[in-house]
C-alpha cells in the first residue's frame, strides 16, 4: 500500500488538472516508491530513481540508484523528510526535463512541501498546486532558462572536520555524529582482522578504526544509501589510501552479508523512510551476530533509551556495556 504522498503525486493527472503523459513519452521519477497510484491512461515510460536500497528493491527492474539521461518529457518528484534531498530532486528534474516539460512535485506537511512551494515562487517559477490526501501536489512547466533555479536548489557537498565530504540528506551530513564519535573513542588500537561496518554512512567509523588500528586487514562497508556509500569511497580513499576496503550497497535487513567477520562496528539507524522503527536496530544486531565468526565481536552505539539489551542477550554468548553518557551508550557482544 502506497503512502499518501504517492497518491497525492498522481492526483493532478486523475483530475485532469494536467495532461496524462501518453505512450512514447519519457518521464523521470525522482524519489520513486512502489505503489498502485499510477492512474489508468498514464502510459509514458517511467524511469525510476531511488538511492535508498529498501525502497529501490520494491521497484521494478527499470529503477536506478541515481539519475541518468536528459530531455525527458516530464518529471515526477516525490518528497521525503530531508529538505536538501527534496531541493536536489527538483534541481535534477529541472536539469533533465526538456523546456516546457511538466514537472509534478508532491509531499506531505512533514516533508516540508509548503516551504518548497514558497521557494519555487521566489525563484520565479509559475506553478499551480492542489491539496489532497493530507499533502500538496505542485506542478509547473520547465522554464526555458532554469539555470538560476537549478543553482539555487542544488545542494553541494559539505566538508566535515576539514577532511570528510558529505551531502545534505545523508545521516549527520554536516558534522560527526556524537554517538559515532563516542563509539570511535573506544575502538581498539591493535585489531588486525576483517571488519564489517554496518550502516557505514559516509565512512566516518571505518576511517577512525583504520587510523586507530593501522594493522586492520580489511573493512567492508555496508550502506543502504547509495549516495552516502559513494561519499564513503571518496572519504576512505582520501583518509586511508592504503586500506583494503570494499563497498556494498545493501539492505542488511533483507540482504545479509555473504562472509564472516572478526568484528562488526555499527551505529544502527532507527528510522526507515518516514517512520521511526527501533526494530531496524534489533534486526541489524541479529544480522551482525550471524555475520560474525565464532569468537567475533560486535561494537555498537545507540541512544540510551533504546532497549537493545534483550536482543544482544538473545544473539550473543556474552554482551555488555562499555560506557555511556547523557545521550548514548556503547555496547558489545561476543559470538
Amino acid at each position: 500500500m502506497s503512502r499518501d504522498a504517492l497518491k497525492t503525486l498522481f492526483h493532478p493527472f486523475v483530475t485532469d488538472a494536467v495532461p496524462m503523459p501518453g505512450e512514447g513519452e519519457r518521464v523521470i521519477f525522482l524519489g520513486a516508491e512502489a505503489g498502485n497510484a499510477r492512474p489508468e491512461g498514464f502510459d509514458a515510460e517511467i524511469t525510476s530513481v531511488q538511492p535508498f536500497r529498501p525502497l529501490f528493491r520494491a521497484l521494478r527492474n527499470d529503477a536506478f540508484p541515481e539519475a541518468e539521461g536528459e530531455d525527458y518529457d516530464g518529471a515526477l518528484v516525490l518528497c521525503g523528510k530531508h529538505r536538501g534531498d527534496n531541493e536536489n530532486r527538483i534541481a535534477e528534474a529541472l536539469a533533465r526535463v526538456k523546456v516546457g516539460g511538466l514537472i509534478v512535485v508532491a509531499g506531505g506537511k512533514e516533508d516540508g512541501i509548503q516551504p518548497i512551494r514558497t521557494m519555487l515562487l521566489k525563484l520565479g517559477i509559475i506553478l499551480d498546486y492542489a491539496p489532497k490526501y493530507h499533502g500538496v501536489a505542485i506542478w509547473f512547466a520547465r522554464p526555458e532558462d532554469a539555470s538560476d533555479a537549478i543553482k539555487a536548489l542544488k545542494k553541494t557537498a559539505v566538508t566535515v572536520e576539514g577532511r570528510f565530504q558529505a551531502a545534505p540528506g545523508m545521516f549527520s551530513h554536516d558534522r560527526v555524529d556524537a554517538g559515532s564519535e563516542l563509539l570511535a573513542s573506544r575502538f581498539p588500537t591493535d585489531f588486525d582482522g576483517n571488519v564489517a561496518d554496518f550502516g557505514a554512512g559516509w565512512g566516518y567509523l571505518s576511517v577512525m578504526l583504520a587510523e586507530k588500528s593501522p594493522r586492520v586487514n580489511r573493512i567492508d562497508l555496508f550502506e543502504a544509501d547509495y549516495r552516502a556509500l559513494e561519499f564513503a569511497k571518496q572519504n576512505l580513499a582520501h583518509n586511508c589510501p592504503d586500506l583494503q576496503a570494499r563497498f556494498f550497497w545493501q539492505d542488511l535487513g533483507a540482504e545479509p552479508p555473504k562472509e564472516k567477520y572478526d568484528m562488526v562496528i555499527m551505529n544502527p539507524p532507527f528510522h526507515e523512510a518516514q517512520a521511526a522503527d527501533p526494530e531496524l536496530g534489533r534486526t541489524m544486531i541479529r544480522t551482525a551476530a550471524a555475520a560474525l565468526k565464532q569468537g567475533g565481536r560486535l561494537m555498537m552505539v545507540a541512544n540510551r533509551g533504546l532497549p537493545y539489551e534483550p536482543v544482544l542477550a538473545e544473539a550473543f554468548r556474552e554482551y555488555g556495556e562499555t560506557c555511556r553518557n547523557s545521550k548514548f551508550k556503547v555496547m558489545w557482544g561476543k559470538k
